[in-house]
């Protein structure tokens, strides 16, 4: 499956998004705050810009596989081979703080907030959990 985060609302805390999966909307996301971290930067930009645990991923190009998080104790997807960055993971969550780098999941928004997490975190760890490889762009 290809998936597509189209970040559409940035403030100082957070970055909200929507989440579109083979072209059709699934969700709302939230991130930390995006500082402007292109996939295309070399690492030694990427760490110099970034603040650890306050920084969104990088804007590319990524695949993404579910697994087993050591964290988190389920079955999560994860995002692979983020320069800068390690575990990134889709989860639930409902603030920035909740997120670490993650992308965080939610059918509803709010200010630098998103809600009913749980049932959309589990939604979309169904439709994944096929055994596939899967790509996600973030744009």
């Amino acid at each position: 499956m290809k998936l597509e985060l189209q970040r559409t609302t940035y403030t100082d805390i957070s970055t909200i998004g929507k989440l579109f999966i083979d072209g059709k909307f699934f969700c709302y996301t939230l991130e930390d705050k995006d500082r402007g971290l292109l996939d295309s930067m070399n690492l030694l930009t990427i760490k110099a810009r970034k603040i650890f645990g306050v920084t969104a991923i990088p804007k590319g190009k990524y695949s993404l596989t579910v697994s087993m998080s050591n964290r988190f104790k389920r079955f999560l997807p994860e995002i692979h081979n983020v320069k800068g960055y390690e575990g990134i993971r889709i989860h639930r969550g409902n603030y920035a703080g909740d997120s670490l780098g993650c992308i965080i999941v939610g059918a509803r928004i709010g200010v630098d907030a998103v809600f009913e997490s749980t049932t959309t975190e589990t939604a979309l760890v169904r439709l994944l959990s096929n055994g596939e490889n899967h790509t996600i762009e973030i744009k």
